[in-house]
């Protein structure tokens, strides 16, 4: 279980004792992610004071314009991750194609996918932003990577967490075993342990949503918005609402104090409506890390953790929360089909 003031690194090895098979590699995959965490929360803390706010002139593959600061995110992951020999390929939601391992350094057996920095859009107006990461097993054979190692659904994640730059930085990771949470002393320089095993509230008083997008949304998110903002004391309605527009920073709230976030389908586009987060590196690794919480994370039609990914940046609809919140807007998703 771990006490409150130990370091990550220390936490870590005292779980892998439980698993005498272990060999330590993912552990070191850890390592190696903790570290580069470090490097990019003391760049994010002081990007007010350096060159690395603002735009660098080009679009992602999303034609989003990309941040300065989004490409040292990513360049930082990359290079803190592509020698420690744990990884055979790696994808970022800011590159088209997989990331390969260079030839020059080992291979190892883990996939990790990520979401360098997540919010990015805030970073100019300094609001908390994050990194989001996925680990999965190698599934193909030979020495390197494939995509198809990047394209597992979620339930075959071997672990998934998020880093959240914000008043201060947290880790928040699970490996199947709970969720634990660690806050960065910068006076020494480490993750210590903050919050131990991590269970979301069965309900919340608290719904994320970009209303702004409510006259694209289907009839069922519609009515679920306007059922969540009568007032009922017997059911804890009304409830507040909180959008900060940063996923890492909603999801964070509403673990730690229970509620719902929701961004839908988008049926702008009738023929072909879809939602606008990605699977693989958003919405996979926090439906791992919501249901080792106790909560919930649907599409709205299937559970996020079943879907089969069968493109590098597919994007879903993502509801996701607190259980018995997540669990009434089915009901009206289903009553309004």
């Amino acid at each position: 279980m771990g006490q409150k003031g130990m370091s990550v690194q220390r936490h870590i090895v005292e779980q892998e004792r439980d698993f005498p098979k272990a060999t330590g590699n993912l552990t070191g995959l850890l390592m190696d992610l903790i570290y580069a965490a470090k490097i990019i929360s003391r760049e994010v803390n002081k990007a007010g004071l350096v060159d690395v706010l603002g735009l660098t002139g080009t679009e992602n593959i999303h034609g989003e314009e990309v941040k300065k600061l989004d490409e040292y995110a990513n360049d930082r992951l990359f290079k803190a991750m592509d020698h420690g020999g744990h990884l055979c390929i790696m994808a970022s939601e800011e590159r088209d194609d997989v990331i390969h391992i260079p030839d020059k350094f080992p291979k190892g057996n883990y996939v990790l996918l990520f979401d360098p920095l997540d919010g990015s859009s805030n970073i100019d107006a300094n609001v908390s932003i994050g990194t989001i990461f996925s680990i999965h097993r190698k599934k193909t054979d030979g020495e390197k990577g494939t995509l198809e190692d990047c394209l597992q659904k979620g339930s075959d994640q071997v672990a998934a967490g998020y880093i959240i730059y914000g008043s201060s930085t947290m880790l928040v990771f699970t490996t199947g075993q709970g969720v634990n949470g660690y806050t960065l002393d910068p006076s020494v320089g480490e993750f210590i342990l903050s919050h131990i095993d991590i269970k979301t509230p069965s309900k919340g008083k608290i719904y994320s949503a970009n209303e702004g997008n409510s006259k694209f949304w289907d009839e069922g998110t519609r009515k679920y918005i306007d059922y969540l903002k009568e007032k009922d004391s017997n059911s804890g309605r009304p409830y507040s609402l909180r959008y900060i527009g940063s996923l890492v920073a909603d999801f964070h709230r509403n673990l730690l104090y229970g509620g719902i976030f929701l961004y839908p389908a988008d049926y702008k586009n009738p023929d072909k409506p879809k939602g606008k987060l990605r699977l693989l590196y958003e919405a996979s690794p926090l439906a791992f890390i919501v249901e080792q919480a106790g909560g919930m994370a649907t599409s709205g039609k299937e559970n996020i953790m079943d879907i089969v990914p069968t493109e590098l940046h597919q994007k879903v609809p993502l509801i996701i929360g607190s259980r018995e919140d997540v669990l009434t807007y089915q009901k009206f998703i289903s009553e309004n089909a």
